[in-house]
Order: C-alpha cells, then sequence, then structure tokens
C-alpha cells in the first residue's frame, strides 16, 4: 500500500537533485547508515506531504528549516500534527544550525534513536531498599509478609 500520492514521486525526485547547501551537509552524515547504522532516505513522501529526511524503521522525519519556515510556522504546525498522528517523531532544525553545529545536531538526532534508557531507581529502591522489601511467602497458599 502506498503511503503517498503518486504525483508526489516526481516532485520528490525533483527536490533530491536540486538540495539546499545545508540539506546537502546534513545529508553527508546521514547517508549510508552513518547514524547508529540506522537507514535515511532524502526529499521522501509521507501522505501528502514531501519531507526532508526520513528514517522509516525509527519513525523519525527530521526537517532543515530556513528564513521561510518563520513566515509559514501555521503550515509547519499543522505538518507536524499530520506526520505525528501517522507515528513519526519530527525533528526541526534550523539551516544555520546545521552548517555552524552538527555535532550538536547529530547528538539530538542519536538522543532520538537510542532507545530510552530504564528510568533510575527511586529513592530508596536501590539494591538496599530492594532487600529490604522482599517479599517471602509463609506455606502453602498462605499470605506473604514483608521482610523488614
Amino acid at each position: 500500500m502506498k503511503q503517498y500520492r503518486e504525483d508526489l514521486k516526481n516532485r520528490a525526485q525533483k527536490l533530491r537533485k536540486q538540495s539546499t547547501d545545508t540539506e546537502k551537509f546534513l545529508w553527508k552524515h546521514l547517508r549510508n547508515k552513518q547514524i547508529t547504522g540506522i537507514k535515511f532516505r532524502r526529499q521522501q513522501p509521507v501522505g501528502k506531504y514531501i519531507v526532508d529526511f526520513i528514517s522509516c524503521e525509527m519513525k523519525i522525519i527530521i526537517e532543515v528549516d530556513g528564513g521561510q519556515h518563520t513566515i509559514n510556522r501555521a503550515k509547519d504546525i499543522k505538518r507536524d500534527r499530520y506526520l505525528n498522528k501517522e507515528g513519526y517523531k519530527v525533528l526541526r532544525f534550523w539551516d544555520n544550525e546545521v552548517l555552524t553545529n552538527i555535532e550538536g545536531v547529530i547528538e539530538v538526532i542519536m538522543r532520538h534513536l537510542s532507545p530510552s534508557p530504564l528510568p533510575s531507581p527511586l529513592k530508596g529502591e536501590g539494591e538496599k531498599g530492594r532487600e529490604a522489601r522482599k517479599v517471602i511467602p509463609q506455606g502453602r497458599g498462605g499470605k506473604k509478609k514483608r521482610e523488614r
């Protein structure tokens, strides 16, 4: 089942050929599974939109915003809502941020690609805390008591 309109396919191909310098620069870092072995595509149709970069596997979209996005903020919000509803996480970066702080941009992307770490134990739930609350069964089918 196609996720996009057929007419967007040709437009996406044209956009790939006409990438901005910033998109080309970020693409050098995303292509060939360079970030945690995750595959990205560029200028990919998703529904009625064409996104700058996408990892279908991780359901993450990366958008590089130029100056025109300060004017069309309402369109970006509508677009992000649609993409979120489709199950994608949208990461947006300003083009000057990509050009001047690529390490920081890559770090943010990697954080979103990595599985969430397990939460730290709450206060008192470390090894001592767990041992102190160990449940010990009392006979067959009997009630359990907490060890103190």
